[in-house]
């Protein structure tokens, strides 16, 4: 197709659209390049979590909710995208195909993009209704993944997999010191999870969220988990596509879920663990490969809300070629 200015300038803001994607401990684990007919999105293994994620699984995960981000963006301009998935590098190319009157539902779905967070308070009273979980399985399965609801028989099996997790990640001395880099404080640096998104200790909840190793200054609340649903997305395998879709699929169910209300809050430590993530197969009827544990419910409406956490400038995460 013949590129012209509109679509060179859909394409950067499709990309500045995708710095605010969801990302493990808000590393921000891409950079872009915006090409006068494309968009390339690339793998920055300098953000990686060696210790945490030796393998890159929760990187690719993050790098495939930030392609989702820029997807939806250029949707919402009217344009019709085909993505490309190469073996090396790039992770994916974004080519814009066909521009025409922006679609409502798109543009609809690109502003709770920029209304998606992260809480890590305890959920509303209110459970989500059978109708909109349901959504929330279809938008999953949108995007190449499947979403498994974990029912109240297997919420113990659940709540046993993650504080095993957890203990194990906790006796790791490396890992800890990793954490400890990229959670709390200010970040100044445009990355991590500052004080103010982490509760001012952890939640009373049957299952626990993850234990950062440091208090931050957000107001915990009074509720429990009760009326929370948690749910493992999965697929087919390992292989580097399958978690970048997954990634995907994440970021569809996420911004699904901040349409109807809801938060949604990412348990990855189940995955990260051989064991646990063994364990997980069983929790899903051995249908798959576990990628992530997540837990879905009503936002919670009282006290502060989370800030939005800090993002590093342009410059660091988009690159332009000018032909």
């Amino acid at each position: 197709m013949t590129v012209d200015t509109d679509c060179r300038q859909a394409l950067r803001e499709a990309a500045d659209a995708a710095r605010y994607a969801p990302s493990i401990h808000n590393t921000q684990p891409w950079k872009w390049t915006v090409h006068p007919d494309r968009l390339e999105l690339h793998a920055v293994t300098d953000r990686q979590l060696a210790v945490q994620d030796p393998d890159a699984h929760m990187l690719l995960m993050s790098c495939g909710a930030a392609l989702h981000h820029a997807r939806v963006a250029l949707a919402a301009a009217g344009f019709q995208t085909r993505v490309e998935r190469p073996a090396g590098d790039p992770l994916a190319v974004i080519y814009p195909e066909k521009q025409g009157e922006p679609d409502r539902a798109a543009v609809e779905l690109f502003e709770q993009l920029k209304a998606r967070h992260t809480d890590r308070r305890t959920v509303g009273d209110t459970p989500l209704a059978p109708d909109v979980l349901g959504e929330l399985v279809t938008a999953t399965e949108q995007e190449g993944a499947r979403l498994h609801l974990v029912g109240k028989d297997q919420l113990i099996d659940l709540a046993v997999i993650v504080e095993r997790a957890q203990q194990t990640e906790s006796s790791d001395d490396r890992l800890v010191k990793e954490t400890a880099e990229w959670v709390g404080g200010e970040r100044a640096d445009g990355t991590g999870i500052p004080d103010a998104n982490l509760p001012a200790g952890l939640p009373l909840t049957t299952v626990a969220e993850r234990d950062f190793g440091r208090e931050g200054t957000l107001a915990v609340g009074e509720g429990h988990d009760t009326a929370a649903t948690y749910g493992v997305i999965y697929g087919t395998g390992d292989e580097r596509d399958e978690w970048l879709r997954a990634g995907e699929a994440l970021n569809s169910l996420w911004v699904a879920a901040t349409a109807h209300g809801a938060g949604l809050l990412p348990l990855s430590g189940p995955v990260e663990v051989g064991y646990t993530r063994h364990e997980l197969r069983r929790i899903i009827g051995d249908l798959g490969a576990p990628y992530l544990v997540v837990r879905l419910g009503a936002l919670n409406p009282a006290g502060v809300q989370p800030s939005q956490t800090p993002r590093l400038p342009v410059d660091q995460v988009i690159d332009e070629v000018a032909s």
